[in-house]
């Protein structure tokens, strides 16, 4: 993945046509109420912005009145019974993989968005089109989003070689970013279950075999695999296998993968990544398909299935690879625009989540973690600012500790997780002399991650306060791939 971005013409903005937007988006139940909510996309800013007046006003009180500290300890008490609760959950065993004897096999649907892809688009159809998975029950769409380079001549080739394929071309006026791509093509398409990936994805033969059994259980209305960073793994020969933000990242999706397992062991929500993303066809139907009003298609669909009333699983093995970025402003821009989707979402659908439609569990899951993710980055500022002037210690620093003990802890488990679950290989690798060093290696990974995972405290603490000070017309932001001949 190269450390440059292309952006896409502005489609669409977000301060237009909304009474348009509103009217296509999902009814949660049959109420009358429901799509006024949903006009929350008009004044993010405005919420924003009244937002981060009540954290910095807030944080700044708190250092004002004398039982402000025991407010902080109370807070941080209620977050670490959650915490201990959250890290000593146990998750729900996976279901057997589909083996041969299987005499139903849910009809899948495979969906990439790829512009100006020509780099990753070849081994992306030769791996799609070559599942260990009975041919005539999958599909496989990538639709050509208006590319001016060699995407569009290779996938009509593609076409012609391999009969899984389907190609859509879209017009050079067509808007939405990814998502105005998946929902033109969502139509088209037959299957039950829906998967979608970035054109950079590498997944194993069996994959889908693996995954698909988690729909045996109905409620599940999508699931999200962990994603890898390609460069990463045990076998690279790729010459960044060992920089710190490849390393980094390594470590963050291990943790990503292992918190949202947690969460959901307890009741709380699990989350969408986009790549490596499966969605029961009933509940994209149900939400209304993707948001073309936002920058991150992913995080926004977890919320309304979420509210929708479905669940969101979670899946260590297998995963999905990628490419990771390799410097510092490569990672900024890509995790700045993670971090401006992530937020719109609570500024779009507060009402809803404040109605408790998600449920009291997922409701109190989500608070906390709004808080770990959004708050206290924001909050640190007035919070070093007002210890400065009165000459303090720093009044949100039990909270910090948290957050960083849940972090590193994370960290290790996720990172265990999936050394456990890579097996022998793995372990082997890491004996010497008969000498366990595993555990070692991984606490020195997890120390090295939660180093890497402070970049999160500068890009949410900017984010929230460009968000709520600058307009902002909706880019869809496009990372570009260098491909792989590993």
């Amino acid at each position: 993945m190269s450390e440059n971005s292309w952006h896409e013409n502005d489609s669409c903005n977000e301060f237009e046509q909304i009474a348009a937007l509103a009217a296509d988006l999902p009814i949660l139940e049959e109420d009358s109420e429901i799509p006024e909510p949903f006009q929350g996309y008009r004044g993010r800013r405005r919420k924003a912005a009244a937002v981060l007046v009540v954290i910095w006003s807030g944080t700044i009180a708190l250092h004002l009145v004398t039982w402000g500290y025991w407010l902080v300890l109370g807070l941080t008490t209620l977050m670490g019974l959650h915490a201990v609760r959250f890290l000593f959950a146990r998750p729900s065993d996976l279901p057997e993989p589909m083996s041969d004897e299987t005499r139903f096999y849910p009809f899948v649907s495979l969906m990439v968005a790829a512009k100006n892809e020509e780099a990753v688009v070849g081994n992306l159809v030769k791996m799609l089109c070559q599942l260990d998975y009975p041919s005539d029950r999958y599909e496989v769409w990538v639709i050509d989003d208006n590319s001016t380079d060699q995407t569009p001549v290779l996938l009509d080739q593609f076409a012609q070689e391999y009969t899984h394929l389907q190609v859509l071309h879209r017009p050079p006026n067509a808007g939405g970013g990814k998502s105005g791509a998946l929902n033109q093509a969502f139509p088209l398409t037959q299957g039950e279950i829906v998967v979608v990936f970035d054109a950079d994805a590498q997944v194993e033969p069996n994959f889908l075999r693996r995954v698909v059994p988690v729909f045996d259980r109905q409620q599940v209305g999508a699931v999200q695999v962990r994603k890898a960073i390609v460069q990463a793994e045990p076998n690279s020969q790729s010459e960044d296998a060992n920089n710190f933000w490849i390393r980094g990242q390594m470590a963050e999706m291990a943790l990503d993968a292992f918190i949202h397992q947690q969460r959901i062991a307890i009741g709380g929500i699990g989350e969408l990544r986009g790549n490596g993303q499966f969605v029961r066809r009933k509940a994209i139907e149900q939400c209304g398909g993707w948001n073309e009003e936002t920058i991150t298609d992913d995080l926004d669909l977890t919320i309304r299935l979420h509210l929708n009333h479905w669940d969101v699983d979670v899946i260590t093995v297998p995963a999905v690879y990628e490419e990771g970025v390799t410097t510092a402003i490569a990672l900024w821009h890509q995790r700045n625009r993670w971090a401006e989707g992530g937020y719109q979402r609570y500024l779009d659908y507060w009402r809803l989540i404040l109605r408790n439609r998600m449920g009291t569990r997922k409701s109190i899951d989500l608070l906390m973690f709004w808080i770990i993710q959004y708050v206290m980055p924001t909050a640190a500022i007035p919070d070093f600012l007002m210890a400065i002037v009165r000459n303090r210690p720093l009044l949100l620093s039990p909270v910090s500790a948290l957050t960083l003990l849940l972090f590193l802890s994370g960290t290790l488990g996720g990172l265990r997780r999936i050394q456990r679950l890579r097996g022998s290989d793995e372990q082997r690798r890491l004996t010497l002399k008969g000498i366990d060093f595993s555990f070692m290696v991984v606490l020195l990974q997890s120390l090295r991650g939660a180093l890497y995972m402070m970049h999160w405290l500068p890009i949410v603490a900017s984010t929230t306060a460009r968000m709520s000070i600058r307009p902002k017309r909706l880019k869809w932001v496009k990372t570009i791939h260098k491909g792989s001949d590993e």
